[in-house]
């Protein structure tokens, strides 16, 4: 073969590689990528906009603002300890029982109105900067559900964008877009656990000891760190650094309740402050199984009915993802959940709300729809979305009882 055939048969096969060579470049810098990697923020920011549609309308029935309804109840305590530290609270904002010490504000873990105040010492409102926080790790927690979604046993994309979709528009999911502590444990939880699944050991502990700082549900995120650890450690697993991520997990949680316990003078002191405060105490489970029956009984609301039943819903929920053998850490910790919510007494209207961090039940459901037709999965959603929206608006409107 002569040169010149040699440099026109060159200049052909490069010609021929231009096209795939350019939709490969297309595929890599294209627009699908970038709304891949923006899926789950999207996702999540599209389904609270709608609970906050369904808010705004609520509060215009019920003569409120959507405003007010963001900071309501423990709302309040957050914001004031955020701009003026525990000692700064007022004195208006009381117990559930009409009743104010000193120590009543100490009830309320520190890591949320922290973050709070540090965005509002940059020259933001506090409310603002309420929002923004809340918002901010919201949408670091969808990209951990989306992750979780997508790596666990059969799941996918889709898995994890529904994932998503389902815990942003759970039944009181308003609180991920109010100023409550929701939103930051949910993200530090969900990335807590994908750090232990993928045995990244260190990253978890530390991801569990923040969480521990938020709030006391921690608790089930130290056991659920503290057994895989221990499985890691029995079966000579990752040398070293289980023992470090063991270590780690409980320092926040158990940091914060010997502070309290210093201030107070008593050991259980946080503990102590609950149960004067709000009767909130371990009773394994027999103030809500008496609410429950006295609820069904005489139906004194349509909040509390649909609270009962949404009860039965996450044990169904945890009974599935039993029997589909869910990976157990994903098990032990949305059982610990569920354990210091319903086994605790106290105000039976935050039950629902105390469930929002066992995002876990949302797996089976995810898993299940992402093999459906997309049309069957999207009726799907959007049934949970609207019915959760009404749910979290009547909550934070027209309900007077805490949530």
């Amino acid at each position: 073969m002569s040169a010149t055939d040699m440099t026109s048969a060159a200049v052909g096969a490069v010609a021929e590689r231009e096209p795939a060579v350019e939709a490969a470049r297309q595929r890599r810098f294209g627009p699908w990528p970038v709304l891949w990697a923006l899926a789950p923020a999207l996702v999540y920011l599209g389904v609270r906009e709608v609970g906050l549609l369904a808010l705004s309308w609520m509060a215009g029935r019920n003569g409120t603002s959507a405003t007010d309804a963001l900071r309501s109840w423990d709302g309040q305590w957050f914001l004031s300890i955020a701009a003026n530290g525990y000692g700064g609270v007022p004195a208006n904002l009381v117990d559930a029982f009409g009743r104010r010490s000193a120590e009543t504000p100490l009830a309320f873990f520190p890591g949320y109105p922290t973050l709070v105040g540090w965005v509002h010492d940059l020259g933001f409102r506090l409310m603002p900067s309420a929002l923004a926080v809340t918002i901010a790790f919201g949408v670091l927690c969808a990209y951990g559900l989306a992750r979780l979604g997508k790596s666990i046993g059969g799941g996918s994309r889709a898995a994890g964008l529904l994932l998503v979709a389902l815990f942003a528009g759970a039944p009181m999911g308003i609180v991920l877009s109010m100023a409550y502590s929701e939103a930051v444990f949910c993200a530090l939880a969900v990335w807590a656990l994908v750090f232990v699944l993928e045995r990244r050991w260190i990253e978890a502990g530390l991801a569990c000891a923040f969480a521990g700082l938020v709030r006391p549900t921690a608790a089930a995120l130290v056991l659920t760190i503290g057994l895989a650890a221990l499985v890691a450690i029995i079966k000579r697993r990752d040398g070293w650094r289980p023992w470090v991520g063991a270590l780690l997990a409980p320092l926040g949680l158990l940091g914060y309740l010997a502070w309290v316990g210093a201030r107070t003078g008593s050991w259980d002191g946080w503990f102590a402050l609950q149960e004067r405060g709000w009767a909130s105490g371990f009773d394994g489970g027999a103030a809500t199984v008496k609410f429950s029956l006295d609820v069904l009984a005489d139906a004194r609301s349509v909040l509390e009915v649909a609270t009962v039943g949404l009860i039965v819903v996450a044990l169904v929920l945890f009974g599935v993802a039993a029997k589909q053998r869910m990976a157990c850490p994903l098990l032990v910790y949305t059982a610990g959940v569920l354990v210091m919510d319903l086994c605790s007494n106290g105000l039976m209207n935050s039950k629902v709300r105390l469930m929002v961090p066992a995002f876990a039940l949302l797996i089976p459901v995810a898993l299940a729809l992402a093999k459906r037709k997309r049309s069957t999965a999207t009726l799907t959603v959007a049934a949970v979305v609207l019915t959760g929206s009404w749910f979290g608006a009547y909550a934070v409107t027209a309900w007077g009882y805490a949530i």
